[in-house]
This record gives C-alpha cells, sequence and structure tokens, in this order.
C-alpha cells in the first residue's frame, strides 16, 4: 500500500480514536465522581472533535507549512494531499462522535 493510503488510514482511525477514547476514560471519571457518565462522554467527544483533527494530522503547524509551500512555490499536489488528510481527519473525529451517540442512544433505550 502506498504512503498515501496508510497517511489516511492512520489520521481516520487516530482521530477516532481519540473522540472514543478520551469519551470512554471521561465516563469512568463520571463513575467515580457519581455523575452521569452518557451525558458526561457525549459532552467530551463534542467538545473535542477539533483537538482530534489537529492530533491525527501531526500537530497543526505541519500542515500549514506544507499548504504554504504548495501556494507559493505552487505544489498543487502537495496541497490536494493536505486537503485529503484534513478531511480524513475530520471524517474519522465524526464517525468518532457518532459512535458515542449511539452508544448513548443506545443507553437510552436500554435503561427506560
Amino acid at each position: 500500500m502506498s504512503s498515501f493510503a496508510n497517511n489516511i488510514i492512520y489520521n481516520f482511525l487516530i482521530a477516532f480514536g481519540v473522540i472514543v477514547g478520551a469519551s470512554l476514560m471521561a465516563g469512568l471519571a463520571a463513575l467515580i465522581n457519581d455523575h452521569a457518565p452518557l451525558k458526561t462522554m457525549f459532552n467530551i467527544a463534542g467538545s473535542i472533535k477539533i483537538w482530534a483533527v489537529a492530533v491525527a494530522l501531526g500537530g497543526t503547524f505541519s500542515s500549514f507549512e506544507i499548504i504554504e509551500k504548495g501556494i507559493f512555490k505552487g505544489e498543487v499536489r502537495s496541497i490536494i494531499k493536505q486537503a485529503v488528510y484534513v478531511v480524513i481527519a475530520v471524517v474519522g473525529a465524526n464517525m468518532g462522535y457518532g459512535f458515542i451517540r449511539l452508544i448513548q442512544k443506545c443507553g437510552e433505550t436500554m435503561f427506560r
């Protein structure tokens, strides 16, 4: 598999994992602190989406440097690659958020 395809998979799963992992750990913390775990998980998942994208991209500065190089040096291919990486990271973060939302909905119907 090409390096580009590998990076797409990494970006998606890292963003997904940041959302799911942080939400699950926040849910555990909510249980310890006697708060509502599903509500806490949902709130955390929504509030850290942008950070999951930043983590998946490996920090925002390197992406901006590559985009800048693409704009000022005419390297259109690098701009397109970075745009794809950003979109894939956003999709991964949103799917992680959707997964936590699904857990919340299942929990609400299970405990009724």
